[in-house]
């Protein structure tokens, strides 16, 4: 175990030496989600100015929101993008060769979420309080926790499935690193309340953890209600989408090593 620990913890300061060595990679960690966080702010704010004060809640419901989609988003980033620098640097030839286990890998890339998904909620939050006024970690109290604990782990789970398909098909997938989240996004009830979704579309939403979080978070923020279900529904989701991801990753993997395109991807 203190083998695996060592592993995990050499692989986890691999990927946090690689912002050290380059400023754009530290910046575009915030650039993006700072960006968002402006410019939907200042819309939400200008449209409170145009309308009845009823819309107060409407700018809770989309900041909080903003920030909670970052924790699923730079989660699944984390692990997808630390398993696709390895294909940048040509270094997966000298992961296969190591004593380095597959789990051990994935939890390194988890670690390396967790911890962009905190740093960035912390600077959003911050800059939620100074300029809009808000604090999510008021408003929302105790449920803060499992319901960005159950992003976190949704986009853990979102990370394998996207890291799979990269390690299977290479830079032929790289675009659905990106484009997968946001095709969960819609889906999610983010903005939005999930009846306002289409009843053909409902089914499937409510098979996504994200939807009990954003859904959950409303009735935090709008009734003052702790909603059990909800936290209990998304980790049961979230487990079945980890089994199905480990399954799905171990397949794709073993796919592609046998075949010998994992090899040929270290190497091109």
């Amino acid at each position: 175990m203190t083998d695996s620990l060592r592993r995990i913890s050499t692989m986890f300061l691999r990927y946090l030496y690689l912002h050290k060595r380059s400023l754009p990679r530290t910046l575009e960690l915030v650039f993006w989600p700072v960006t968002e966080l402006l410019v939907w702010g200042f819309l939400t704010i200008y449209v409170q100015t145009m309308v009845e004060d009823s819309v107060s809640q409407l700018v809770v419901f989309l900041i909080n929101a903003m920030i909670f989609w970052d924790i699923l988003y730079r989660s699944q980033q984390g692990v997808t993008i630390s398993i696709m620098e390895e294909i940048w640097h040509q270094n997966l030839m000298n992961l296969l060769v190591s004593p380095l286990r597959l789990w051990e890998w994935l939890m390194a890339t988890f670690l390396y979420g967790m911890l962009k998904s905190l740093v960035i909620t912390l600077i959003l939050t911050v800059i939620a309080i100074l300029l809009y006024h808000f604090n999510m970690v008021t408003s929302l109290g105790f449920a803060l926790i499992p319901l960005a604990a159950n992003l976190l782990l949704f986009g853990w789970a979102l990370g394998v499935f996207t890291s799979a398909i990269l390690l299977r098909w290479g830079y032929a997938a790289e675009a659905l690193i990106w484009g997968i989240p946001f095709l969960v996004q819609p889906l999610s009830a983010i903005y939005y309340p999930l009846s306002v979704l289409p009843n053909w579309i409902q089914p499937i939403s409510r098979c996504l953890p994200s939807t009990y979080v954003f859904e959950g978070m409303r009735a935090v923020l709008n009734k003052g209600i702790v909603p059990y279900a909800h936290y209990f529904a998304a980790f049961a989701l979230n487990a079945v989408f980890f089994l199905v991801g480990a399954v799905f990753f171990n397949w794709l993997f073993k796919s592609a090593l046998s075949s010998g395109r994992l090899v040929r991807l270290g190497m091109d």
